[in-house]
Order: C-alpha cells, then sequence, then structure tokens
C-alpha cells in the first residue's frame, strides 16, 4: 500500500516521478511508502517501509537537506527506499525480529529542526501504528529521539535517562570489530588482529570507537577524515595512529592489510577499487558499494568484500534491545554473533562462486521469503 500526500497533485510531474521510482525502478518492491508535511513545522519527510515479514520494520531517520539537488524531494525519495530496503536485509541477517524501514526529514537539521517539527514527526510516525519504530541517523541524535518519542511509542534509540540505549555507535563499531575478526578468519587463517595495518576513513562517532578497538587489539591503525577536529581527538587518545593526507593516500597506503571505510556511501568505486591496496574491506559506512557490478570487481582482484550492512547491524542490534528493556551485555552478545554470521556469508560465497555480497543477499532474501511463508499458512 502507498500513500502519497495530497500535497502532490494527480497530474503533476512530481507524482509521474514519484510512481516511476516506486514501481517500476530497482528501487521497487516496497510495502508502504508515506509522504509526510506539516506546513505549520516546516516537515517534510518521507517514510519507507521495504518489508514487515520479519516484524515491525525498523530503521533510523535520516536528516538531510539535498543541498545541489535539482530535486531533493525526489532525491530523499529514493534515498528512503535504498536504505528501508538496506535495513530489511540488515535485520534479517542481524537475526532480529524486524523489517526493514527508513524514514528521511528534508531539510538543513541546523537551520530546521526544531521541537514542534520532531513532536510532528513523531506523529506520523505514531500514526503507523507501530508498523514502523524510528531510530537515529545521519542528522539525529538521541534527545532528538527523546522529542519523537514525546508523541510516538514507537522510538528507540532514546537516551538513558528516558530508559533508551544511548549512543549505537558503541555497537556499530563493536560489531565491525567482530566483521574484521572474520575477515582475518577467512583470510589468513586466525581472527588475530595484531600486527595488520587498518586504514580507518571517518573516524567520526562510529570510526574513532572502531580505532579504540584496533589499536587494543595490536593492530597498526592509518586513520583520515575530513574534519580536522576528528583525527586530533583520535591522535589524542591513540599517538601511536598513522594519519593520511585523504582517503586516496589511504587506500594506495603500501602494505594496507584492511580498508575500514567509515564515512559516507559510495567509498568503492570504479575510481577507488583499481587502486585500492588492501586485501580487505571491512567499514561502517552505508552502501559502500557505488553501483552494482563493484563487488565483482573487488572479488576480481582478490579483495575480501565484508558486505556493509552486514559488518554494521550492532548499531540496529543495540536499539532493537531498546525495545525489551536495554541490556548492555545482552545486546553486545548479539552484536558478537556478526562474526560467525560473517564467516558463514563467506563459505557461502566461496561454495557458490560469487561474491560476498551477492551470498548475503541470498541469505537475508530466504530468511524474508520463508517469514512470508509460515505467515501465509
Amino acid at each position: 500500500m502507498t500513500d502519497v500526500s495530497p500535497a502532490v497533485s494527480a497530474d503533476s510531474t512530481a507524482e509521474v516521478s514519484v510512481l516511476d521510482t516506486l514501481f517500476h525502478s530497482e528501487l521497487g518492491g516496497h510495502e508502504q511508502v508515506v509522504l509526510c508535511q506539516d506546513r505549520p513545522t516546516g516537515l517534510k519527510a518521507v517514510i519507507a517501509i521495504h518489508s514487515t515479514a520479519l516484524g515491525p520494520a525498523l530503521g533510523g531517520t535520516r536528516f538531510h537537506a539535498y543541498a545541489g539537488h535539482p530535486r531533493p524531494e525526489e532525491a530523499a525519495l529514493r534515498d528512503a527506499l535504498n536504505l528501508a530496503r538496506g535495513m530489511s536485509y540488515k535485520n534479517a541477517l542481524a537475526g532480529l525480529e524486524h523489517g526493514g524501514g527508513k524514514a528521511v526529514i528534508i531539510g538543513d537539521p541546523l537551520r530546521i529542526k526544531t521541537e514542534d517539527l520532531l513532536l510532528a514527526y513523531g506523529r506520523f510516525v505514531a500514526s503507523l501504528g507501530g508498523r514502523y519504530v524510528t531510530a537515529c541517523d545521519v542528522g539525529t541524535y538521541v534527545q532528538d529521539m527523546d522529542v519523537v518519542a514525546r508523541e510516538c511509542r514507537w522510538t528507540t534509540g532514546r537516551s538513558p535517562e528516558q530508559g533508551g540505549a544511548g549512543d549505537s555507535s558503541v555497537l556499530t563499531a563493536f560489531g565491525v570489530f567482530q566483521g574484521m575478526r572474520a575477515c582475518a578468519e577467512h583470510r589468513w587463517g586466525s581472527p588475530d588482529l595484531a600486527g595488520r595495518t587498518v586504514g580507518v576513513a571517518g573516524v567520526g562517532k562510529v570510526g574513532h570507537l572502531l580505532v579504540g578497538h584496533l589499536v587494543e587489539a595490536g593492530a597498526e591503525v592509518v586513520i583520515t577524515d575530513v574534519r580536522a577536529e576528528s583525527v586530533e581527538r583520535v591522535r589524542a587518545a591513540h599517538p601511536g595512529v598513522t594519519v593520511a593526507a585523504d582517503t586516496d593516500a589511504l587506500i594506495r597506503t603500501p602494505g594496507l592489510d584492511i580498508y575500514a571505510p567509515c564515512a559516507l556511501g559510495g567509498a568503492l568505486s570504479d575510481a577507488t577499487v583499481p587502486v585500492l591496496t588492501a586485501g580487505v574491506v571491512c567499514g561502517a559506512a552505508n552502501n559502500q558499494l557505488d553501483h552494482p557490478g563493484i563487488e565483482k570487481d573487488l572479488a576480481d582482484r582478490g579483495i575480501l568484500y565484508a558486505p556493509d550492512y552486514v559488518v554494521n547491524s550492532g548499531g540496529v542490534i543495540q536499539v532493537a534491545d531498546e525495545l525489551r528493556g536495554f541490556d548492555f551485555a545482552r545486546a553486545k552478545e548479539k552484536a558478537t554473533e556478526i562474526h560467525g554470521t560473517a564467516l558463514e556469508i563467506f563459505r557461502q560465497a566461496d561454495r557458490a562462486g560469487v561474491p560476498p555480497a551477492a551470498a548475503a543477499d541470498r541469505i537475508a532474501e530466504q530468511r524474508m521469503a520463508a517469514a512470508r511463508r509460515r505467515g501465509a499458512s
């Protein structure tokens, strides 16, 4: 079922584009898409529910302006559709009883984010009756979810003071570290990362925590970030790290064993894959593959790629646990399973002669299909 806001007229070019994206593009197949608008607060948002086969759709709320796009609303829609689909796969492989959803609030959060806007957004989420559970994403934070939760009980990623799990970056970084251990075990026969050289591109919320795990494990770490203050924070905590001039210099670093993209999506592209020196890619960023086919390019070069939505699922494991009454030890134990899940994906990929990304998709699709069959019986 698709809900289209009355603000989009039936004969408008915008709606033709929306419907084409929903029903005819490779991003289609979603159960429900809601366009939300609240004129008094300036709220414009998209909520995309890809699947509820495994349970209520769970995924964060992105707050982004899409500056530079000629049609920001359409860019936001496509982002929501793509991210919601990714959450279905992520939640399936994380072993959660949740489907996939995602929301995008359109606008610059530094300019238009207000308490009233977040409350209005919470009312829209609540109107879905629990089909979609929201949380933090780019541009939204724990304190924002505390506000949204005042209007919507289907909100997670709240502060500990409000009964929530707090910053989900903690288990996101831990899960990526477990994924790296699985990569090392599959590639080099041991999960030990001591002595391995790991390049981390992006040392923000997740990246700087990942560096901590790597340093503790005895890895040699090379970092880069577009924000000088982020680099300096890591250097202050871990003086032994090396700093690369930029991402291009990082991926060309001689002797690099593992490359960890932890910033924006599209890090693995036609320009970057041919010059990667690392034999393994495992990072926290979402949507790392710039376009379909990049996963085969990596495999053809002998580079082991850990599917991003598998290894960065520690955050969603953390916020999902909050819905049960948050227990950090229980959530961390669940995130530890990322190691075994990644290993199984690598094994199935080798047996089938396909890239790990294809094997991961296949496993997730099988789990969702099995859940649909159970629901229909």
